[in-house]
């Protein structure tokens, strides 16, 4: 997964099988699958104007994807479905991201593998407290980006055990703590 600063902060590669990327945006994630382990890429996006520039990079990096221009909360996609669900950046944006993991839970495939790249909640009182003043102007301004979610908890909450990694990376420190990590469904 590639994170803010274009770093890859986790390899995509290990996706595998039916993969579904939940907020593929523009497709800047497909140079970094290894078409040769995936199957089937479908890619969530309800943003139709980004639907083009994916088809774009789809061919380029010589991955079929197709998209579904939806939110993540209801997925039309059958139960178990995918062995691979990515999503890199998303958590922030999704009105209702506990209903979408839990839809990601119910269509990821018992042994499937879901990858998460996500930035929120900053671990330091000071930080988080410029995180809630800048939020609602944060929000207007970045795609309704919310800059304070706190992922382990809403990742908790949805069913999953984060066992993630997190850290500032390199920039303001009110956009920069990360946090990465692999769940395994069971």
């Amino acid at each position: 997964l590639t994170d803010v600063t274009g770093v890859q902060t986790c390899a995509l590669p290990i996706s595998r099988g039916r993969v579904l990327e939940i907020g593929i945006g523009t497709g800047l994630n497909l140079p970094f699958y290894d078409a040769g382990r995936v199957q089937e890429l479908v890619g969530v996006e309800p943003s139709l104007r980004m639907h083009r520039l994916v088809l774009k990079r789809s061919r380029a990096a010589r991955l079929p994807v197709e998209i579904v221009g939806i939110t993540a909360e209801r997925l039309p996609l059958a139960d178990a479905a995918f062995d691979t669900v990515v999503s890199t950046y998303t958590l922030c944006t999704i009105p209702d991201p506990v209903a979408a993991l839990r839809e990601v839970r119910r269509v990821l495939a018992p042994g499937g593998r879901r990858l998460f790249s996500e930035h929120g909640r900053a671990p330091d009182a000071n930080v988080l407290k410029w995180q809630s003043r800048l939020q609602p102007y944060w929000c207007k301004v970045a795609g309704g980006c919310m800059l304070d979610r706190d992922i382990p908890a809403i990742l908790r909450e949805a069913g999953f055990d984060p066992q993630e990694q997190s850290m500032y990376i390199p920039g303001p420190r009110i956009v920069s703590y990360h946090y990465w990590w692999e769940a395994v469904a069971v």
